[in-house]
């Protein structure tokens, strides 16, 4: 967790227990191959957070460095201002939990956008068929937030503020992992969130062969 400091995630509100399972799940996917072993971005978001605040953090594992931090939209029956139900169903307008791996980006009605794949069985493997992607909209702003007490809600695309949008999914895209945090009271487990895997894939990457 020496990068929780370095990366100054401390001071962004990044809960430390939310770090630890999005990294587990990162060195995991990359363990089994779902990610290169080259890749060091990972996107966090927060839903245990409230929509009015910022919680969705892109961090630079390799760099130990917070990249952004910003607000992010949840699905319009996801909740108002709370993130509290998930679906993996199509037409749901329900967020989705759980791990992603960034795909490639296309201009669609929001400009520039990112397809999203959703690797985690029952949970979110359907955001491909339900058009989830990354995407920028008028309706997350902070003077969205206060005009109406709450963040603006998305059809479950995780949508952030249209003036960082662009930047963010060019940070994001063509293989890094995004980490949906399921709010308290919400059930989630993930085959993902494994420790031994994952520290050895921690291993690897820092050098470590644990074949001598």
């Amino acid at each position: 967790m020496r990068s929780y400091a370095q990366s100054k995630l401390v001071t962004a509100d990044l809960a430390p227990d939310v770090y630890r399972e999005a990294l587990v799940g990162f060195y995991n996917l990359q363990q089994r191959g779902v990610i290169s072993p080259s890749q060091h971005v990972l996107t966090i978001i927060d839903f245990n957070r409230s929509s009015r605040l910022k919680r969705l953090w892109v961090i630079d594992l390799r760099e130990q460095r917070l990249l952004f931090h910003s607000l992010v939209a949840h699905g319009k029956n996801t909740g108002e201002e709370f993130a509290t139900a998930f679906s993996n169903r199509e037409g749901s307008e329900m967020s989705s939990l759980g791990f992603y791996v960034t795909g490639h980006t296309y201009t669609g009605k929001h400009g520039l956008s990112l397809k999203l794949k959703g690797v985690d069985p029952g949970y979110n493997t359907n955001a491909a068929t339900r058009a989830v992607v990354v995407h920028g909209a008028d309706y997350v702003s902070e003077d969205f937030v206060r005009e109406h007490g709450r963040l603006g809600r998305s059809q479950g695309c995780p949508a952030l503020p249209s003036n960082e949008s662009s930047d963010i999914i060019r940070a994001i895209y063509g293989g890094s992992v995004v980490y949906a945090h399921a709010p308290r009271g919400v059930a989630y487990q993930s085959n993902w969130l494994q420790l031994d895997p994952a520290l050895l894939a921690f291993a690897r990457s820092q050098g470590i062969d644990s074949h001598g």
